[in-house]
C-alpha cells in the first residue's frame, strides 16, 4: 500500500512566489507612481494658478478696473496668507473678506515659508500672468489674461 500525498511541494510554492513577485514589479513599473504623484501635483498647480487669477480679474471688476497695487511688471513670488510679506507680491486684498479667496493657494509641496509658490506680474498692457515656477516634469504652468 501507498500512501497518496496531498499538498504542494516548497519547489512550487516558491515558483508561484517568484512568479507573484515578478508580475507585481511589472504592474509598478507600468502605473509609474512617481510620474502619477508628479502629475497630481501639476494638475493641483494649474488650478490655483487659474484661481489667483480669477480672483485678481473678480477684484479688477469690482473697482473700476483697478489691478492690486501690489502686482508689479516684474515676476515676483506671491505673499500666503497670513506669511510676512517682505519682497513679496501681498495680494491680502483678495483674502481680506473672503470675497476673492478665503485664502491664498500654495504650491502642493509645501516647501516655501512665507511664499505661495506661485508667481504674478503685470506687463504694460495690465495683462497678468501667475506662474507656477516649481511644476515637475519640466512643465510649464502658466496663464496670462
Amino acid at each position: 500500500m501507498h500512501k497518496i500525498r496531498k499538498g504542494f511541494t516548497l519547489l512550487e510554492v516558491l515558483l508561484v512566489v517568484a512568479i507573484i513577485g515578478i508580475l507585481a514589479g511589472i504592474v509598478i513599473l507600468a502605473i509609474n507612481p512617481t510620474k502619477q504623484l508628479a502629475d497630481t501635483k501639476n494638475a493641483q498647480r494649474r488650478v490655483d494658478v487659474n484661481t489667483v487669477l480669477n480672483a485678481v480679474y473678480q477684484y479688477a471688476l469690482d473697482n473700476d478696473g483697478s489691478l492690486p497695487a501690489s502686482i508689479t511688471t516684474t515676476q515676483t513670488e506671491i505673499c500666503k496668507t497670513g506669511g510676512t510679506c517682505t519682497g513679496l507680491v501681498d495680494l491680502s486684498v483678495l483674502t481680506a473678506s473672503g470675497t476673492y479667496l478665503v485664502a491664498m493657494p500654495t504650491d502642493p509641496t509645501g516647501e516655501t515659508t512665507n511664499g505661495a509658490g506661485y508667481k504674478i506680474s503685470k506687463n504694460a498692457n495690465g495683462r497678468v500672468t501667475v506662474s507656477a515656477p516649481d511644476a515637475e516634469q519640466g512643465a510649464t504652468i502658466s496663464v496670462t489674461r
